[in-house]
């Protein structure tokens, strides 16, 4: 999902530059977010606004300096991109995978083609690494050929631009985890720690609410490595089968995260049959052990 604030009058009739940064690509909970901040190019240096790298501020003094000198003020515009917990788990465990620095390159290149769009008179852009910094600029360069690109490794701290950016991404995720509802419902506790993977509070969150059957909610990254090795201790797993038309059956396992508990019999239909031309014989429907188990029978 992305956020912007209005497109000022001056981003499309003065040169302007903008910067992009991240915050949450660590954490194996919640959402990753994207900033983006400009400025006119006369402005580069943002001397008087005091934006510094957001890791280096406090949390009262980003919020601060987001409220007076981004949101409010005249000087720097901004943009977000959330990014979803699912949307990362789903990319990276998906048959074509989407790694996690293809995402992070692909989202800086949606926000700057959204100002492009817009109008900006983008002169240069300023981004912060991920992965090679030679690679990432030739690859941006070669998209936007019409003005410059840097990107350099710890850019937050470099360029006031893209700590403006680093403000409104940090910010943005601060709140959004803070106020986080989960869809699942129930009691689930927040004293999650800071939601890194070797954070002790964080492991200890994992194993309070885990699901033996559906795994973790959705504010956790089924991909991270922390979760899949808890998973595959704790959780069923399932056998799944896929039946090829016109071939012999064959079965494949895999730990169930977030899938429900069930053992494919031999004889069971395969998702298959419903895209075959031969209609599937839904007489007889498969009944999983899951539903066995707990005695669930159809009721139409």
């Amino acid at each position: 999902m992305r956020l912007f604030g209005s497109i000022q009058e001056w981003a499309t009739t003065e040169d302007v530059v903008a910067g992009i940064d991240e915050a949450g690509r660590g954490p194996v909970l919640g959402p990753m977010v994207y900033g983006i901040a400009w400025c006119r190019a006369a402005d580069f240096e943002l001397k008087s606004t005091g934006f510094a790298d957001s890791k280096t501020l406090t949390d009262s003094k980003r919020r601060t300096l987001l409220k007076d000198n981004i949101i409010e003020g005249d000087t720097v515009g901004w943009g977000v991109h959330i990014l979803h917990p699912n949307l990362i788990s789903k990319g990276m465990l998906g048959l074509n995978k989407y790694n996690l620095n293809s995402l992070s390159h692909d989202t800086a290149i949606g926000l700057i083609e959204h100002l492009v769009d817009a109008g900006v008179r983008l002169t240069h852009v300023y981004l912060d690494t991920v992965g090679p910094a030679d690679k990432y600029q030739e690859k941006l360069q070669r998209i936007f050929p019409s003005f410059g690109v840097t990107v350099r490794s710890k850019a937050d701290a470099l360029f006031p631009v893209v700590s403006a950016a680093s403000i409104c991404a940090k910010v943005s995720r601060d709140i959004i985890v803070e106020t986080w509802r989960f869809p699942e419902g129930g009691d689930i506790p927040s004293q999650w720690g800071s939601g890194y993977p070797s954070d002790p509070q964080t492991k200890a969150w994992l194993r309070r609410v885990y699901q033996v059957c559906f795994g973790f909610p959705n504010f956790v990254r089924f991909s991270w490595s922390t979760v899949e090795d808890f998973a595959k201790e704790v959780c069923w797993d399932v056998v799944w089968q896929d039946t090829v038309i016109g071939s012999p059956k064959r079965k494949r396992s895999r730990t169930a995260i977030s899938q429900s508990a069930t053992v494919a019999d031999e004889n069971n239909m395969s998702i298959l049959n419903f895209v075959s031309q031969k209609p599937a014989n839904l007489s007889k429907p498969p009944t999983c052990r899951l539903f066995q188990t707990l005695r669930i029978k159809p009721v139409v």
